[in-house]
């Protein structure tokens, strides 16, 4: 019977020193641990995720358009002169009667756009940079919410790790004990195997939670450009309570003024509007204005004229682009009546969860889960004062560590709700 306590022994130790093994390659990196409130996180993320740095640039190329947008079409140099005559190269001089030999031709053509053209590419290039910093702040949404997500879930899944390296040592304590009391004959094996199998149980779960504290970590970190040879550990602590927003109006007119999604659809939808405007400019023709100076090859010796052109609109009148930008303008209608029922749709869905998760962390359940908590170590106290039994500490054990477990899942669900939320309004309504 001995033998067989110690083979079971060797390979309980066999495996714990495996789990430590598995938790210590999966975080090997981590040598160095950063400790980060949510506010510096954010910061520290502004300041290193490279596709916000690309966005950035593409905003900052999108604004020198509205620039190049503004400059005047440069003007056209045309000459024409001789080059031989008479036997002579370049004759530009004077005959003997003193009358000027030679001819040449100088004209200075400059385009004027008209139907005010110039100022609607400027307008549409104003716009376009609208759209690309719209662009650049869903972009910061999405990628915030993911930071938060991951930010909150490692704070969950580091305060369930302790909360299982904590009852995995008062259960270490008590098997020891029991390992005592079998020795003497006091206690059946059967018994102490129990324990023995809760033991190890709980180191399993302490690997799978480590791993998923190492894949989370990894998400963040990636967000972050951090090093792998750091961890980061959330300064803020999982909250039971957070304060309820506004009705369901009020939070659609706040993302109505700030949702970036939202008011890129309204900014589509204002191109499209300038762009039809800019197309009907173009039916409008643009005028060629031309100055020139022709020597010796005109009616007079030394002629300066004016010239002007225009193309002449009777087949070309740019109606398909027109046409093509009317439909235009009724889709970017059609899309942003569809953007704001889905708005609404997700704000009231956002807000609904978050206020049934609320609802769950009422003043019942936190009392039920502190009580619950300082019960442990009473009924650690009544088995081994032979209270209770074996099997009711165990009914007990397992009954404990799922409240507790359901406790941080419940403020982990909480502080997510609130992030959807705030996600879906577009700012930060819920701190």
């Amino acid at each position: 019977m001995i033998i067989h306590f110690k083979r079971r022994r060797c390979a309980r130790k066999l495996l714990m020193l495996t789990a430590c093994l598995v938790t210590a390659a999966a975080l090997h990196a981590q040598s160095d641990t950063l400790i980060y409130s949510l506010n510096n996180i954010d910061k520290w993320f502004l300041d290193s995720n490279l596709n916000i740095l690309a966005a950035h640039y593409n905003v900052d190329a999108n604004r020198a358009l509205i620039q190049q947008a503004k400059l005047w079409q440069n003007p056209i140099l045309s000459t024409d002169q001789n080059i031989y005559c008479d036997n002579r190269f370049f004759e530009h001089g004077k005959n003997v009667y003193g009358n000027p030999t030679g001819t040449y031709y100088v004209q200075l053509q400059q385009l004027i756009q008209t139907a005010g053209k110039r100022g609607k590419q400027v307008q549409l290039a104003t716009t376009n940079t609208k759209l690309s910093e719209l662009q650049l702040q869903d972009l910061l949404r999405n990628l915030r919410y993911q930071l938060h997500e991951d930010y909150y879930t490692i704070a969950q899944l580091l305060s369930v790790r302790d909360m299982l390296t904590a009852q995995a040592a008062r259960l270490d304590d008590m098997e020891k004990a029991m390992q005592a009391q079998l020795q003497t004959g006091n206690i059946a094996q059967k018994d102490y195997l129990r324990i023995q199998a809760l033991v190890i149980a709980l180191q399993q779960d302490i690997t799978e939670n480590n791993k998923n504290i190492v894949a989370a970590e990894q998400d963040m970190k990636m967000l972050l450009q951090a090093n792998d040879n750091v961890f980061i550990k959330p300064a803020d602590v999982l909250q039971s309570d957070v304060s309820l927003p506004p009705d369901i109006d009020a939070l659609v007119d706040t993302a109505k003024a700030v949702n970036a999604a939202y008011l890129l659809q309204l900014s589509q939808q204002t191109y499209a509007a300038q762009n039809l405007s800019y197309q009907k400019a173009l039916r409008v023709p643009d005028v060629t204005v031309a100055p020139e100076f022709d020597r010796n090859s005109n009616y007079a010796p030394n002629y300066v004229g004016l010239g002007i052109s225009l193309p002449l609109p009777l087949w070309n009148r740019n109606q398909g682009n027109i046409k093509s930008a009317e439909f235009s303008v009724k889709q970017q209608q059609t899309e942003v009546g569809a953007a704001a029922t889905q708005l609404r749709s997700h704000i009231t869905s956002a807000y609904q969860r978050l206020l049934l998760t609320y609802q769950q962390n009422g003043a019942t359940q936190k009392a039920f889960y502190a009580n619950y908590q300082k019960l442990f170590t009473n009924m650690l106290q009544s088995y081994q004062q032979r209270q209770i039994s074996l099997l009711e500490l165990l009914d007990f054990i397992n009954s404990y560590q799922d409240a507790q477990t359901r406790l941080l899942q419940q403020q982990l669900n909480l502080q997510l709700a609130k992030e959807e939320l705030n996600y879906e309004v577009g700012t930060a309504i819920i701190k």
